[in-house]
């Protein structure tokens, strides 16, 4: 959910600067930085954000290009300067400071603002909204860039996943003969007073029953149809009203769960090195999906 939109326009002949930039977040959240000339207009501009902004945490700007600090160009009243100076003189006497002079001027009933919100008609109002919906649509196009990066690389990801599955096989087929091999040769080094005891019938319905817990075709299948799913859901991502990145993020997790069965399961090394990679890949998926919205 990264992204960054501009668009710059004159107002009262100075260029006003819109920026909006986006983090990553689970849910709307908007910061602004307004010039104090539209102060008053936060709510107006925060819902016009809103409406086309799904998740992020999302800063606006809306600032004159010589005043990015937010300090909006001023102007003097000097009477009540010159006041504060007076008194300043008759009670300590000689002339003020340039230290002192430059706090007065910083005083607040010195400082004025020269524009009023109060000023702004029905009109300008108009052209700073079509100015930040400007913004709007730059920020929404980098968004959707980024979107169809992120498409190229779960696909990448998703094939890296399904071709390490596949190299589970191999080992899959000789690993119940092994285990099976295994245990029956455990039960040879047993006495033979303890092998006449055994029940062969039930040692072998325990043995079927071990082996069958061991089984991953199960695992094999549903992560084989998690991956379809997630291709399908991020196929029909630009038809879909918003919602797709958590979806992506639930089948992540679902996918995670059978990743983590096969290594629970898995009884050789070669086997747990594939599902480390896996869970590898997984997490890489994991960390961009925050990015769909």
């Amino acid at each position: 959910m990264t992204g960054y939109g501009k668009s710059e326009s004159q107002f009262r002949g100075r260029k006003l600067i819109c920026e909006i930039r986006s983090l990553n977040s689970k849910a709307i959240d908007i910061s602004t930085r307004l010039a104090p000339l539209f102060r008053a207009f936060e709510l107006d501009i925060r819902n016009q954000v809103a409406r086309r902004v799904e998740r992020g945490k999302v800063d606006v700007s809306l600032l004159f290009q010589e005043d990015q600090t937010l300090g909006e160009p001023t102007a003097i009243n000097w009477p009540a300067a010159e006041e504060y100076a007076r008194q300043y003189s008759e009670r300590f006497g000689g002339a003020v400071p340039a230290e002192v002079m430059a706090a007065i001027l910083r005083f607040p009933d010195v400082l004025k603002q020269q524009d009023d919100a109060s000023d702004i008609t029905e009109e300008e109002w108009k052209a700073v909204q079509a100015l930040i919906d400007t913004a709007l649509e730059s920020f929404i196009a980098f968004r959707t860039q980024e979107g169809a990066a992120l498409q190229t690389m779960f696909a990448e990801k998703l094939d890296g996943i399904t071709d390490l599955l596949a190299q589970v096989e191999p080992f899959e087929k000789g690993r119940v003969a092994k285990i099976k091999e295994r245990l029956e040769q455990n039960l040879a080094q047993l006495s033979a007073e303890t092998q006449a005891q055994i029940d062969r019938n039930r040692l072998e319905q325990e043995m079927i029953y071990y082996l069958e817990k061991l089984d991953i075709t199960e695992e094999k299948v549903r992560l084989t149809n998690h991956i379809k799913y997630f291709n399908e859901v991020m196929g029909d991502g630009a038809q879909v009203a918003g919602g797709v990145g958590k979806k992506l993020g639930f089948i992540a997790q679902e996918m995670g769960r059978e990743i983590n069965t096969l290594g629970s399961k898995s009884n050789q090394s070669e086997m747990q090195i594939i599902v480390v990679k896996m869970k590898d890949i997984l997490e890489q998926i994991k960390e961009q999906v925050l990015n769909v919205l």
